[in-house]
């Protein structure tokens, strides 16, 4: 028996030890795979000659000393997981969290079946999720949070039936989470959020899980509605509900209030609609309500408020109306914004029993009335927002009771006055401060920079303040941004020199001096040279009593960007140092009386992009220096007293896009090489003495919109090709000395609203295209000497007698005083008229008029295929279908242009070498006679540079065509949606500025209202110079500009109609402005507002105005527009939110909230001229 008992003992020790130097071996390898381990846990700790139980990080069960739990969260470790940890058959706890794992979880974990709890969150671990984890029936918790796995979730893992946790929040997850999850019936805490699920919420989750506490799905693409039985079944334990930011919608349910143990529900970023039910009340022991960003409507209900245990309450962002709540009983909520909504009335009293409140937001509301003085009982509050209401009277002394305030905005109300007063600027806590666009009045007090120690920020501009700036405010040792501009302000400025962390002072249009002399140097500037983060200078409009400006004005912050102080009677000279502010942008010195040279210095502010000189006294050359400004964008020196010749090398700065060197004493001839700037939109030369004559590199100029060269000397002929200047709006040739006759290439100049001629020696004829420039205003030829007929059509039609003066050969109209045109024809070519060739023209119309009635008979007996002549516009041709035939081939598809719902359109060459579009429409098709006439009748009474333009027609019974402009550039459909084409963010404003134009003329400028009823990118044609021109009036509608709106059965295009086009087909100009409105979003983001991502639940406005809100349009612009390296990122990020935000106004429900086209042309030309000057610097030849 002893023998016995001694080989069982020796046994026993021997399987022992084999059992462990298993996990041994198992932890050496997975050491092995750390590759950085810089706390030196596991290569120090983990020692052969120690017991692994010794081991930090692991655990060992007493009986077996076998690893039991292996816990390394948070070392910072770098690896992958070693496969070997498979061999830790005791293990029941396994956390690596929080450290830098990759790669996948190995495929030999599955052998851990004593398995509770797998934690690796928060690492960079990929793949997809293992199906093998709901085999270790053992688990309760499962943390793979914060990794980057991707594909579905395993069903799988709903077979684990002790699962308490599942935790899969922020992965690269996928795919509809499956109702199957409910069957995992002990789960407590469920964490998907974070990912890309999508479809709806899991039937059950909501009703049947009973042990369920907490579920979190925010962060994903979950859509449809909430269900309507939504807590009605078994979830008695639910505590927090957050489904933030996905694409739910409808109204919450009544039974959702049912959950009454729940302290967070979180809905915010969806598009839930309706009211919110006064059962809310029920949710008593409610911390956190969170529903911001929704469509939410009504009032608030009261009973939201006689929630004791609420702490937390954010409903901005709605459209939330009525009067808010005067009825509280929540002493501990602490967190209340109510902004951006539509909450009218006062503020009430009542709020100020909060008293735990530390945030409250009403701003951007319609609020009215006084700011009461119960706020000032919110002792513990930290931000007060009421900017952007309507509030008025004076605020409060009580609001300086508020001793933790941190921040206070109560700008843009506008209807705020009497002082500020003084209590709110001993505030110490204060850190920003906002009270502008407002009416308070006074002085600010003497000492109030002496408690504001805190204070970054102070904004007090337009407003109606006076007296001094305190000099105190320099005191304010934190403040970053000071704007006090647009107010009354006297006396001096202050030093501002220990205000070392100033970013942006601006103080412009105030009443402020700077100098005691007119000799004295603006010493305030000097103090500014301590201020090495000042950005933002901007004192004009300001008399600064001819102080002048320092040389210290060299030793400003290198970080300064704008320079602004024209309009100050600044006098002196411009310090050469001025060369040293390597980082400025902006320099605007103009309307001062600056004298002496420009100097070259300057030359040396490389980043500079405006500046603007104009109206000094400056003398002397333009310096070529200037020329080193590689993006200069606008150059005013206009109204100085320069001479000598404009510098050659300022045509080699391609940013450059405005300049103006007016009004000064330039002489020479005007450089070739100077009129290289194909990108400049304004050029100023007038009154100078410029002479010899205009180059003809006057048409590089391609982008030019305003060209100014008169009061100069120039002689010689006008260019013709001055006709390559496409983009020219306004022309001033006057006084000039320039001779020969007006070119006819000018009326090839569609834009022109501006010609003037007046003034010169200019000789033959008024050319007869110019009265085809549809858009031409003011119009002057005066004091020349031109001869022939005035023209008496299109657009000369409105110009008078003032246009055409002192030109003693013009003949014409009786209006434009001057002779009739024809008196001097002789009386015997009358008689021979009279006598010969009348009578021989009415016996030749005797015979033609028989010959016409015999045909007719003819044709009574056998008639043939009739021929229709619509309504034929002047100048049409008309063609024969033989000719279209064989300009097309017979109509072959390689001379196919594309096709539509009633015919297609070909590209053909007529006999006279001419090429041209042939709308072909096809007869068999129900409504397409009728659209033929639509189109054929509306085309012919338009006439607009951006419409397209019929040439012709071919009408018989069996054949009809329309004859259009040939578009060498296709449709706007073809360069948004195709890989081989690229439309640049300035292409795209200049199209959708033309395609409102048309609709402009359309809606407002036409004898008939024409409603085109079916506007999008196909319909819109591009010619040789990327301009734009709306197409197909097939569907369009011709009606009194009296009428608001027709009925009709046609129907616009699926996904560009308006709501209200409907079943009954309601049409009004209103309809177009919505149609565009999803021209211009598929425009900026190239996606079709057809596109599978979109359906009833998110459309592509939807999902604009979403990323609007979550101020996300980075992630929805076109990828071709943006680039993340683009160092004008921002800006034109803000033009294309600008555009964004103007077609969602065009995009309003209701008809008539939505804006009209003249104000959008308005609005595009404003962000056009905000596109980022670097962006006009691409060339894209229009």
């Amino acid at each position: 028996m002893l023998l016995l008992s001694i080989s069982v003992t020796l046994s026993s020790s021997t399987t022992l030890i084999f059992d462990s130097s298993i996990d041994q071996n198992a932890l050496l390898a997975f050491k092995n795979g750390i590759t950085s381990d810089p706390n030196a846990v596991l290569s120090i700790n983990w020692s052969v000659s120690t017991s692994v139980c010794c081991w930090t990080g692991v655990s060992c069960s007493l009986n077996h000393h076998r690893v039991t739990a292996l816990t390394l969260s948070g070392l910072e470790l770098v690896g992958t997981i070693a496969p070997h940890l498979g061999n830790l058959t005791f293990l029941q706890y396994f956390d690596i969290s929080s450290n830098n794992f990759t790669g996948s979880i190995p495929s030999h974990l599955s052998n851990l079946r004593r398995l509770k709890e797998i934690n690796v969150g928060s690492n960079n671990l990929t793949g997809e999720i293992p199906p093998w984890l709901g085999a270790l029936s053992q688990l309760q918790r499962i943390h793979l949070n914060n990794n980057k796995f991707s594909g579905r979730i395993p069903l799988s893992l709903f077979n684990i039936s002790r699962l308490l946790t599942l935790n899969m929040a922020y992965n690269l997850l996928h795919g509809n989470i499956s109702d199957q999850i409910a069957h995992i019936a002990s789960l407590e805490t469920l964490n998907l959020a974070g990912n890309e699920f999508t479809g709806g919420i899991p039937s059950g989750i909501l009703t049947n899980m009973s042990f369920l506490a907490e579920i979190d799905m925010s962060g994903n693409k979950l859509s449809g509605q909430l269900p309507d039985d939504a807590c009605s079944g078994d979830v008695p334990k639910l505590r927090r509900l957050d489904l933030t930011e996905n694409q739910l919608y409808g109204q919450i349910p009544a039974g959702m209030y049912k959950c009454t143990k729940l302290e967070k529900l979180s809905l915010s970023m969806n598009q839930f609609g309706g009211n919110i039910s006064s059962g809310i009340g029920n949710l008593t022991m409610l911390r956190i309500l969170d529903m911001y960003s929704n469509q939410l409507q009504g009032d608030i209900p009261s009973s939201i408020f006689n929630i004791s245990s609420l702490e937390y309450v954010d409903l901005f962002n709605n459209s939330l109306s009525g009067s808010i709540s005067t009825f509280y009983n929540s002493p501990k909520l602490e967190q209340l914004y109510l902004n951006r909504n539509n909450f009218t009335g006062g503020i009430p009293k009542e709020i100020g029993y909060l008293t735990s409140l530390k945030n409250l937001k009403l701003s951007e509301n319609n609020l009215t009335g006084n700011v009461p003085k119960q706020l000032g009982n919110l002792t513990l509050l930290i931000q007060l927002d009421l900017a952007f209401n309507k509030l008025g009277g004076e605020l409060p002394e009580e609001l300086g009771n508020l001793a933790y305030l941190e921040i206070f905005g109560a700008p843009f109300n506008d209807l705020l006055n009497g002082s500020i007063p003084s209590s709110i600027f001993n505030i110490s806590t204060l850190k920003i401060l906002g009270l502008q666009q407002n009416q308070f009045s006074g002085s600010l007090p003497p000492s109030m920079g002496l408690s504001l120690f805190n204070l970054q920020e102070l904004y007090l501009y337009l407003n109606r303040l006076s007296g001094q700036i305190p000099s105190s405010i320099n005191n304010a040792s934190k403040l970053t941004k000071l704007e006090l501009n647009k107010n009354s302000f006297t006396g001096s400025i202050p030093d501002f020199g220990n205000l070392k962390l100033l970013q942006a002072l601006r103080l412009w249009e105030n009443n402020l001096t700077g100098a005691e002399s007119p000799t004295q140097e603006l010493r305030f500037l000097s103090s500014l040279t301590n201020c090495r983060d000042l950005e933002h200078l901007e004192i004009s409009d300001n008399p600064l009593m001819n102080g002048i400006l320092p040389a210290s004005i060299g030793n400003l912050s290198t970080s300064l960007v704008t320079f602004w102080a024209s309009g100050c009677s600044i006098g002196g000279i411009i310090p050469s140092d001025i060369g040293n502010l390597s980082s400025l942008q902006t320099l605007i010195l103009s309307e001062n009386r600056l004298t002496e040279f420009i100097p070259t210095t300057k030359g040396k502010l490389k980043q500079l992009q405006r500046l603007k000189l104009q109206d000094n006294q400056l003398e002397g050359y333009i310096p070529s220096d200037l020329c080193q400004m590689s993006n200069l964008g606008e150059l005013y020196l206009g109204g100085n007293m320069l001479s000598g010749s404009v510098p050659e090398c300022l045509g080699d700065i391609k940013s450059l896009r405005y300049v103006s060197l007016a009004s000064n004493r330039l002489n020479s001839t005007l450089s070739s090489k100077f009129l290289n700037l194909d990108d400049l939109i304004m050029l100023d030369l007038s009154s100078n003495n410029f002479s010899g004559q205009l180059p003809n590199q006057i048409g590089n100029l391609r982008a030019i919109n305003v060209l100014n060269m008169s009061y100069n000397n120039f002689s010689g002929h006008i260019p013709n090709t001055i006709s390559s200047c496409k983009s020219l709006v306004s022309l001033s040739l006057s006084n000039n000395k320039l001779n020969d006759s007006i070119p006819e290439s000018l009326g090839e100049l569609k834009g022109l609203i501006t010609l003037d001629l007046s003034n010169n020696h200019l000789s033959g004829t008024i050319p007869e295209s110019l009265a085809n420039l549809d858009d031409l205003l003011d119009f002057n030829v005066s004091y020349n000497q031109l001869k022939g007929e005035i023209p008496d059509m299109g657009s000369f039609k409105n110009f008078t007698a003032e246009s055409f003066l002192h030109n003693s050969a013009l003949c014409g109209a009786t209006r434009f005083q001057v002779s009739r045109c024809g008196k001097s024809t002789s009386k015997s070519l009358s008689r021979v008229i009279l006598i010969y060739i009348v009578p021989s023209f009415i016996a030749f119309m005797i015979l033609v008029v028989g010959v016409l009635v015999l045909i007719r008979r003819r044709r009574r007996k056998n008639p043939p295929p009739s021929t229709e002549i619509p309504s034929v516009g002047a100048g049409w041709k008309i063609i024969s279908e033989r000719e279209l035939r064989q300009g097309t081939d017979s109509f072959s598809e390689t001379n196919l242009l594309g096709k539509g719902g009633v015919g297609s359109v070909y590209k053909a060459t007529l006999a006279d070498g001419m090429d041209v579009a042939v709308k072909v429409f096809n007869l068999e098709l129900e409504g397409a006679t009728k659209s033929f006439d639509t189109e054929s009748k509306i085309l012919s009474t338009i006439r607009h540079r951006n419409l397209v333009k019929i040439l012709g027609c071919c009408s018989n019974t069996e054949f009809k065509a329309l004859i259009l402009a040939y578009m060498p550039n296709g449709s706007l459909e073809k360069w948004l949606h195709s890989d081989k084409y690229c439309v640049d963010l300035v292409q795209r404003v200049k199209i959708a500025i033309d395609v409102a134009l048309a609709l402009e003329y359309l809606h407002h400028d036409h004898t008939y209202t024409v409603v085109h009823c079916d506007i999008k990118p196909s319909n819109v044609l591009l010619d040789a110079d990327m301009t734009a021109h709306v197409g197909d009036f097939g569907i369009a509608k011709l009606f009194d500009s009296d009428d608001a709106a027709v009925l009709t059965r046609n129907m616009a295009t699926t996904g560009y109609a308006a709501p209200e086009f409907g079943s009954d087909g309601k049409v009004s100009t209103s309809g177009d402005v919505y149609s565009f409105g999803i021209l211009l979003l598929e425009m900026f983001t190239s996606k079709r507002p057809t596109d599978d991502m979109f359906d009833a639940e998110m459309s592509i406005k939807g999902w604009v105005d979403k990323a609007l809100q979550e101020n996300a349009i980075s992630e929805i612009v076109a990828p071709a527009l943006l680039s993340r390296e683009d160092q004008h990122l921002s800006a034109k990020l803000e033009c294309v939110t600008s555009i964004f935000d103007l077609a969602i106004k065009c995009l309003a429900v209701s008809p008539g909230e939505r804006i009209n086209m003249s104000r959008v042309v308005a609005a595009l030309h404003k962000i056009q001229a905000e596109v980022p000057v670097q962006e006009l610097k691409k060339k894209h030849r229009r």
